[in-house]
């Protein structure tokens, strides 16, 4: 029996809600074979947002008919034949770009609505999806890359997290939620999904039932980025691995019911967790799911925002996974066909996208190393990348984007190489560069984040521009001040030069061996402020 849609009669619903209430956005499915024959002139205007749950977004300028895709890559895990799959796509239809994005899905450009058929036949073959990649509906389970193989996880988490997405694929009981909805499920100890910035998360935890320890799950919810970032709030439950699933669709019915639908800017499940309390919100929990024991103890030892660089012992005894830098995540179908070569001829097969925009080859017996390092396509991705640009991170920007205000991808790259021709570190410094305030780049738990703006110059109007933010982190549980601001604004084309001299002076100022984040912990942001002031001054940028 389907759900009552208990919001219906709100007279305060906004735009999108009122259109959703008339057609599912996964109806849109239904229309596509049609809109493929007829061309994109055929698709009315009013239609073009429903795409989103196909995994579509219309790229800048819109009217040119051209699509991104998102394909849902569940704990970043592709087999072979899946990998060969999405290479053929970004050959066949996508100008050869292939993008790694911060959720561990694989993105595509360049798309036109008439190949869409074939791709969904391609995809569907090899069992991957785009439902649920974009839209008001639960989004990629982002989890741990190194599920199944890591000496580093409680346990196992590959068939939860695939248990828990195959229930939300195409399930028009939560296709309707309020606005997008992010899952993360990781039973690795160094938070390696970034648990405190999802809607829900699911963190190893162990605790004694009956005289026996039990291995589990804590939860959070309630976290998110954006222009008002909410760190994910732990409930006071315990989780066995068999009842992820329950937890997970009872959160996502709290939200689908009680979320917010008059404001579309309010309509995360942050603001609902914020607004009832982690108190309220884990009673309403418990009668949907029925009792759940109380928390035990939290077994996660630190922070790994996702690297994985270079070469390490699988808890398998003579198998290795190797970490590679993807700079900026985008890489060539003819990169990925090689990769897919490799993984296959040394390997099991298998490749895995990471949150960091990186990936991994597993399963390399000890004796197939080398042989994999000297492959002529890790010249390029790395398993030693330079400091800045093996922890770049950017989103997609003006070059696709219609909600980005300036161009990043290509510009974080450059950056990136300036700085590492000009200066060495000690210490990795995690540089992310976002287009516009809703921070798919994650500028927010950044060393060092860049948040793209327009400011007006008296000679030259509008142009580029870039805020600075610095501090963010989500070790030990995270800052509710993620990342705080300095004062000024910076011209695009001179963040490269400003960025050189504050990272000098960091460098010169800075104890051996000290991170970014425990020098500014040290020395506080006004060191920092009064040496930007400085740079200002002598650059000549828009301050």
């Amino acid at each position: 029996m389907a759900y009552e849609k208990v919001w219906a009669n709100n007279p305060n619903l906004n735009k999108v809600e009122l259109k959703k209430l008339k057609k599912d956005g996964l109806k849109i499915f239904d229309d596509i074979p049609y809109y493929a024959k007829h061309g994109f002139s055929s698709i009315p205007q009013e239609e073009w947002d429903l795409f989103k749950w196909a995994g579509l977004y219309l790229q800048r300028p819109k009217e040119a008919g051209y699509f991104m895709m998102r394909v849902c890559v569940p704990s970043g895990i592709l087999n072979n034949e899946q990998l060969e799959t999405l290479a053929g796509i970004a050959r066949d239809y996508g100008r050869g770009l292939f993008d790694i994005t911060t959720r561990q899905s694989v993105q595509f450009h360049w798309l036109q609505i008439e190949q869409i058929p074939d791709i969904f036949d391609r995809l569907k073959r090899v069992g991957l999806s785009t439902a649920g990649a974009c839209g008001d509906i639960t989004r990629n389970i982002v989890g741990n890359p190194l599920a199944g193989i890591d000496p580093d996880e409680l346990f196992d988490t590959r068939e939860i997290v695939r248990e828990v997405y195959e229930f939300f694929q195409r399930n028009e009981d939560f296709s309707n939620l309020p606005r997008k909805y992010k899952i993360s499920i990781s039973a690795n100890v160094y938070n390696t999904v970034n648990a405190e910035i999802h809607c829900l998360s699911f963190t190893p935890a162990k605790k004694v039932i009956d005289g026996k320890e039990v291995l589990g799950f804590h939860v959070k919810v309630g976290g998110g980025l954006s222009s008002a970032p909410y760190l994910a709030q732990t409930l006071d439950v315990f989780v066995t691995p068999d009842r992820v699933k329950d937890v997970a669709v009872a959160v996502t019915t709290i939200f689908r019911d009680y979320g917010y639908r008059e404001k579309r800017h309010r309509a995360r499940l942050k603001f609902l967790v914020a607004d009832w309390g982690i108190d309220k919100f884990k009673e309403k929990l418990i009668e949907l799911t029925g009792p759940l024991p109380s928390k035990g103890e939290d077994v996660q030892k630190g922070w790994n925002p996702g690297y994985f660089y270079g070469v390490h012992r699988q808890k398998q005894e003579g198998l290795n996974y190797i970490g590679f830098n993807v700079p900026l995540g985008r890489l060539s179908a003819d990169e990925v066909f090689e990769i897919a070569r490799i993984a296959r001829q040394y390997g099991n097969g298998e490749v895995r996208t990471c949150n960091s925009q990186n990936l991994i080859i597993p399963n390399i017996p000890d004796e197939h190393v080398d042989a994999v390092l000297q492959e002529k396509v890790f010249e390029r991705i790395s398993i030693r990348p330079k400091t800045f640009t093996g922890y770049a991170v950017s989103c997609t920007g003006t070059e696709f984007c219609n909600l980005a205000l300036v161009e990043t991808k290509e510009r974080m790259r450059r950056v990136a190489e300036y700085l590492d021709e000009r200066l060495e570190l000690d210490v990795p410094v995690r540089i992310h560069m976002v287009g516009c305030p809703n921070s798919c780049g994650q500028r927010q738990i950044a060393d060092i984040g860049l948040q793209g703006i327009k400011t007006k110059t008296k000679d030259r109007g509008m142009i580029e521009a870039f805020e600075i933010y610095v501090g963010g982190t989500l070790l030990n549980g995270g800052k509710y001040n993620q990342n705080q601001k300095l004062k000024g604004k910076i011209d695009a084309e001179q963040i490269s030069e400003v960025l050189l001299h504050l990272l000098t002076y960091f460098k010169e100022t800075k104890l051996p061996g000290e991170t970014f984040l425990a020098y500014l912990d040290r020395v506080g942001i006004e060191a920092l402020q009064t040496e930007l002031d400085r740079i200002l001054a002598q650059v000549n940028t828009v301050a």
